[in-house]
């Protein structure tokens, strides 16, 4: 299959997906299935380059598999977070802002904007799984393939860590252990990194490429990154933490992405 009938399927299945959510949100009064369904639709991408893309099998299927532990592991725990405790606030909060204007908002302010990023962000896949060459592995699958890793056990540790916290009875103040005691958000930064470690796997196809095709490709990683630390991750997130108790201080002394040391506490 070409890469061109390949985007083009793709992109009609991310509609109709996207659409099909859309309306099982509405029956349910829950936009949050959109963040559940994130991952596993990657996933589903990647299954579709692997089974139909003529590029060497190997980077086909090493790259279904990648995208596949993460997408099914992040949605298993999106899912798993969301049970039993109504819709996400970000979603109720535009819900009650909107009133009845907000079936058509949610539409396309989460559903087919969520569908546009997605289809975007999985570029690189796409085109590495049906370009024929290289028809071998090189070094940079490997380089990629560490970098992903890198980011996923960033992510999925970060992810265990403040599991665990919520979970503890006698919680105090502010999750500040682990990974969050480096950076205010280790998990959004673990799922970028792994984004450019799936971008490195597919260099040595997206070179081969014409331009716009090759290196503009680049714009996955890069909006990834940019929505996750400037747009839907972490100021949505820390909207919903400011004003808690030890906040402040938590902010004042840890990164709010990229880890490193904390800084001293100002003050008497």
């Amino acid at each position: 299959m070409t890469t061109a009938t390949l985007l083009a399927l793709t992109a009609a299945g991310v509609l109709v997906a996207m659409l099909g959510l859309w309306l099982l949100s509405l029956a349910l009064r829950d936009a949050s299935i959109a963040d559940i369904a994130w991952g596993p639709l990657f996933v589903a991408i990647a299954a579709a380059g692997a089974l139909l893309g003529d590029g060497f099998a190997g980077r086909r299927i090493g790259i279904a598999l990648l995208v596949g532990i993460w997408g099914l592991r992040l949605g298993a725990h999106i899912g798993d977070r969301a049970r039993g405790r109504g819709e996400d606030p970000r979603y109720a909060r535009w819900r009650e802002e909107h009133g009845e204007r907000w079936p058509v908002v949610s539409l396309f302010k989460v559903f087919l904007l969520q569908g546009a990023v997605l289809w975007v962000v999985s570029l690189p896949i796409q085109l590495a799984q049906t370009a024929p060459l290289p028809d071998h592995f090189t070094v940079w699958d490997a380089v990629g393939e560490l970098v992903w890793g890198i980011g996923f056990l960033i992510e999925a540790i970060a992810d265990a860590q403040l599991r665990r916290f919520k979970e503890d009875p006698d919680r105090r103040g502010i999750m500040d252990g682990g990974l969050w005691k480096y950076s205010r958000h280790p998990n959004y930064f673990g799922e970028a990194v792994l984004w450019w470690g799936l971008w490195i796997v597919a260099l040595p196809v997206l070179a081969a490429f014409p331009v716009p095709w090759g290196w503009a490709t680049v714009v996955s990683p890069l909006l990834m990154t940019v929505l996750l630390r400037y747009v839907s991750g972490v100021p949505l997130a820390e909207a919903l933490m400011r004003g808690r108790p030890g906040w402040d201080d938590y902010v004042a002394r840890t990164n709010p992405f990229v880890p490193g040391p904390r800084r001293p506490t100002t003050g008497p």
